[in-house]
């Protein structure tokens, strides 16, 4: 596994085609969370028939009226504040919705949504949705005032078909930047303290005359701290944080696929004197078995019998996915049996993400012709086609002849 910081500032490394990663859960399932959180209906204040309309309307009263720029220093009205966000991203999204309607919050807690890590991270997640919904208001304080967010990390887990049907347990390890431990990451020698910049007087913005106008741009000297560490702290020289080893252990859904993207929230790089840290991003691989053919929730088999099982019928042994795909199971063939008959076993495919069962898992019969044949199978292919009226020769003959017509 080999982490790298993805490209795309605006999706961190998540590419727009992933589709949403959700667990497998039976019917009769019961969150045992539930209690810990409010309906998100409640939260919004609607009823779960409520149309996206009204979603949004919802939350935009409640993160106007709870938003931290307008209620500085209420603990209070800044949980309100996630709590309604994390609502929104759920009923907001189709998928989302669907899958806590059926399994509650242990549902997405289990699909590895956690919601939100801080106010910042709300902010860095909906990005321009704050200037649709609020005008204007709010919509980059994340980026402009707020703590600094970490840069978003990408690890790649390799898999087996067995692992991706079942679900695992995986370890990661990695590397990533966290605070340095002498420093507590302010990166100044201990005992000391910042001074204030010079250039921008300490308000980490200096402005500039355009006419009428005066526009503030980030100083250039201070990268907008608003203060200088003219003593740096020795081990990190200066920087706040050092890489370390991480060791972080993921529960991975069962009917998991190639090329979907699980995010932990909080496990990338921590920013350099304190904020929000990143997010990991776990790229799965899964290796091709020989064995099986996946097409979305379905696995496909082929199977090879003789000329004798297809014409006269019989059982033939296939492998499974159960068992950790060790299993195996008899299928019936019947007598006349063509090249390229399928037998479906129903639910016994990958397990749906949603929970709603499996796939099937289709078997393809190939019907194979011997290449040599003794001298009595032959004496004994002779017999039937005598016995079937037909002779070798006149099957040649009529062969050729529909040939050349074409």
């Amino acid at each position: 596994m080999h982490p790298k910081n993805p490209s795309c500032g605006a999706c961190h490394g998540r590419r727009p085609d992933t589709p949403l990663l959700d667990s497998s859960f039976p019917e009769d399932y019961q969150a045992p969370y539930m209690a810990k959180k409010r309906d998100y209906y409640e939260v919004l204040g609607l009823q779960r028939n409520a149309d996206p309309s009204e979603i949004k309307k919802a939350y935009r009263r409640l993160a106007m009226e709870y938003h931290p720029d307008r209620n500085p220093g209420d603990k209070s009205a800044e949980e309100k504040f996630k709590e309604a966000a994390e609502a929104y991203e759920v009923l907001s999204d189709l998928d989302k919705r669907a899958h806590y309607d059926r399994f509650g919050h242990e549902g997405l807690r289990q699909a590895g949504f956690e919601g939100f890590a801080g106010v910042d991270d709300i902010f860095e997640h909906f990005g321009s949705l704050f200037a649709d919904l609020f005008g204007g208001f709010g919509g980059a304080r994340g980026r402009r005032t707020g703590r600094p967010r970490g840069a978003d990390l990408q690890v790649d887990l390799d898999l087996t078909l067995a692992e991706a049907v079942a679900g695992a347990t995986k370890e990661l390890q990695y590397a990533r930047r966290l605070a340095c431990e002498t420093c507590g990451g302010t990166g100044m020698r201990p005992g000391t303290k910042p001074d204030r910049c010079g250039t921008c007087g300490g308000r980490g913005q200096v402005l500039h005359s355009q006419g009428f106008f005066m526009i503030g741009t980030t100083c250039p000297t201070c990268r907008g701290e608003g203060m200088i560490v003219s003593d740096p702290c020795t081990d990190c020289r200066g920087a706040g944080t050092k890489e370390r080893k991480e060791t972080h252990v993921i529960n991975v859904p069962a009917g998991i696929d190639d090329g979907q993207v699980l995010r932990v929230i909080g496990k990338g790089e921590v920013p350099p004197r304190g904020g929000t840290p990143g997010n990991l991003h776990v790229v799965v691989h899964v290796t091709p078995d020989e064995r099986f053919v996946r097409e979305g929730y379905d696995v496909y088999t082929e199977v090879p019998i003789s000329i004798v099982a297809a014409t006269l019928g019989g059982k033939v042994t296939i492998p499974t996915l159960e068992d950790e795909t060790r299993g195996s199971a008899e299928i019936e063939i019947a007598p006349g049996t063509q090249p390229g008959t399928t037998v479906i076993r129903r639910g016994a495919g990958i397990p749906r993400l949603d929970g709603g069962g499996r796939g099937n898992h289709v078997v393809q019969v190939r019907v194979e012709v011997p290449r040599s044949l003794t001298e009595r199978q032959k004496e004994l292919l002779r017999e039937f086609a005598a016995e079937a009226g037909e002779s070798v020769e006149e099957a040649r003959r009529s062969f050729f002849g529909r040939k050349k017509k074409k």
